[in-house]
């Protein structure tokens, strides 16, 4: 078991709240100099194993040595949920895009009241700091921009797996229409893409029980094997009814970058963007058998190294 899974087992929550806090403000005040060395321990209490940065061959591996070493200001201006939709609109079109309720520098530039019933909030800069917000009346307005405040001093790359790209992105507030698809929630299509090919495709559906995925191929053929990270993997879920499309356009956004993660949601027999991902879970997801991490790191093709603002990590 790692490091994480017995702090997880033994630690009251407030313990392991305490730990990642201290973590993390440990990270910020770290020489770049040392932010291999931190990745590496980092993933070694994680994952229970080494991560292999010199000579990496796993798909796994591979996303972590992109971290350090392909974390460029155009990854981070396109994992940026507002600057991101202008290379959307410009590569695929506008119709992609949830539509756009406001963008702010403070969640005290808010106005709740002007919002319609329901909404999702989201910092710009982050991975997983949303606010889903399905009925206005219930919502805690004052504890609502406690949380979006908190946010914006946060640093992704800082807590602990080093997505230096985020470093790159501009720390506002977004608002995007609320959407629902058939399935009572939004599901996610999330496509892995190789310089534009894709790869492969999971499903992810949130519900009371927790973070169900299920892993496919690009025909839509249940795939020989799971891609999962801290999730059940679920039953089969029907192919999405506009498939081609998105695996078009996951073709056209994904070209120019070794390892890219396009999301999609279709809701009233419409596509939307979700986003893009170039770190996809931090590097912590497994392939079930083990196996496919070497097969499709053989596949992902690495660039040469770049460094991070100047300095070669």
């Amino acid at each position: 078991m790692s490091v994480k899974g017995v702090a997880v087992a033994v630690m009251p929550g407030s313990a392991q709240t305490w730990l990642k806090e201290a973590v993390y403000r440990r990270n910020c005040g770290l020489d770049p100099s040392r932010y291999r060395a931190e990745l590496k321990r980092w993933h070694c209490l994680l994952k229970g194993r080494a991560c292999d940065l010199d000579h990496p061959r796993s798909m796994t591996d591979k996303i972590n040595w992109l971290k350090l070493y392909d974390s460029t200001p155009l990854k981070g201006r396109l994992a940026d949920k507002y600057l991101v939709r202008e290379w959307v609109r410009a590569t695929v079109g506008e119709d992609y895009l949830v539509p756009l309720l406001g963008v702010w520098d403070s969640p005290e530039q808010i106005d709740f009241d002007a919002l319609p019933d329901s909404f999702v909030l989201k910092a710009t800069h982050g991975s997983g700091w949303n606010i889903v917000v399905r009925d206005k009346r219930e919502l805690d307005v004052a504890g609502c921009r406690r949380r979006l405040e908190g946010w914006l001093k946060r640093r992704q790359a800082m807590k602990g797996g080093f997505e230096m790209h985020y470093e790159f992105c501009e720390p506002r507030i977004v608002c995007e229409q609320y959407l629902q698809d058939a399935s009572g929630g939004l599901r996610d299509y999330k496509f892995m893409t190789f310089d534009g090919v894709v790869q492969f495709a999971f499903t992810v559906d949130r519900g009371p029980d927790g973070v169900c995925r299920g892993t496919y191929l690009p025909d839509w053929t249940r795939a020989p094997f799971e891609y999962i990270c801290e999730s059940r993997c679920s039953g089969d879920v029907p192919a999405p009814e506009r498939l081609d499309e998105m695996l078009a356009v996951a073709e056209r956004l994904g070209k120019g970058f070794a390892c890219a993660r396009i999301d999609f949601y279709e809701v009233d027999g419409r596509v939307y963007f979700g986003e893009i991902t170039f770190t996809d879970a931090d590097g912590l997801a497994h392939f079930r058998p083990a196996c496919y991490n070497l097969e499709f790191g053989d596949r992902l093709v690495l660039p040469s190294k770049k460094p991070f603002k100047g300095v070669m990590l």
